[in-house]
């Protein structure tokens, strides 16, 4: 029997990066899965890529009501949400902290924080109808080992960690576990930004801080993922879990 069979799994910003790989991977061991992403053109690429098991939702998660209307497309298609992953993200460039202007900080606080929120009011009575259900939400190493340089995004991932472990407690009278994920930088459209500039020396220097020797890819950040959305980890709640390869050490 495969890990995810008859579960529906949520997946947003799965155009590309982390999400596309959780998204995959996810079906792979028998998830149906809605491919949410505000790139709607990539959406439909990893939906059309995995097959029936999927559709594929153009999704703004910094908007109330499109949050709402990915979840009522996912109880239409598939008559239940077992996993929410909260894998959209957003980032500024790494650089002064003072350098960041108001609406790229809206912007932040929208998709990485806010987002939560929104999913949570959308998501949560339906897992308490049903019995049960898991969220996962795509934090970061940067929220437990902040570095300069990317200071309002440490912040952002420093929240949705906390709030992880809140609605982890809240929730688990309602049989809905909560974690979160702590990548380290990985091979995401992100990556430039995160490093300032993408040449091979910040390449290097980024490798030299994870004791492992590379920086994350997708699969390693959906294989976690698919652990914590699995029946194996029913008792486990309320983690921030470090996929890093020793870097938060």
């Amino acid at each position: 029997m495969a890990r995810l069979d008859n579960k529906v799994a949520v997946i947003t910003g799965a155009a590309s990066g982390f999400g596309e790989g959780m998204a995959k991977r996810f079906a792979e061991e028998g998830a149906r899965v809605v491919v949410a992403d505000l790139n709607s053109k990539g959406a439909e690429r990893v939906a059309g890529e995995i097959g029936s098991r999927a559709i594929a939702v153009s999704t703004d998660v910094s908007q109330r009501s499109e949050v709402e209307a990915m979840v009522r497309a996912a109880v239409d298609a598939f008559g239940r949400i077992d996993v929410m992953v909260n894998n959209a993200g957003y980032t500024h460039r790494n650089g002064d902290m003072l350098g960041v202007d108001e609406e790229t900080f809206d912007l932040i606080v929208a998709v990485n924080m806010k987002a939560i929120y929104y999913s949570a009011l959308a998501v949560v009575p339906i897992m308490e109808r049903q019995g049960g259900g898991s969220i996962i939400t795509t934090a970061s190493t940067a929220g437990l080992r902040p570095r300069p340089g990317l200071t309002w995004y440490n912040a952002s991932k420093g929240w949705a960690i906390t709030a992880t472990k809140s609605m982890a407690v809240e929730l688990a009278p309602k049989k809905i576990r909560v974690n979160c994920l702590c990548p380290v930088a990985g091979e995401t459209g992100m990556l430039a930004q995160f490093m300032g500039e993408d040449t091979p020396e910040k390449r290097a220097m980024f490798r030299a801080s994870i004791p492992l020797g590379r920086l994350s890819t997708p699969l390693d950040i959906a294989n976690a993922a698919l652990w914590l959305a699995s029946d194996e980890a029913e008792f486990i709640t309320g983690v921030a879990l470090e996929v890093d390869g020793g870097r938060c050490i």
